[in-house]
């Protein structure tokens, strides 16, 4: 087993979200949030987890 952290500079997140276009180019691995090939839904339920957390951050 190999531990893949994401590839996003200074994201030290567990890299799940591996992808590769062919056998022949190594796997790229980023976290969900960095996860560059998400759907358009994915990407709205990401940005209004976010959007929450910063009004969370507001009210603290």
């Amino acid at each position: 087993m190999y531990v893949h952290y994401c590839e996003e500079e200074g994201c030290e997140e567990w890299g799940g979200w591996g992808n590769s276009p062919s056998p022949a180019v190594p796997t790229r691995w980023w976290c969900f949030e960095h996860f560059p090939h998400k759907s358009y839904e994915q990407e709205q339920a990401l940005r209004r987890k976010l959007e929450a957390a910063e009004r969370g951050n507001i009210i603290q």
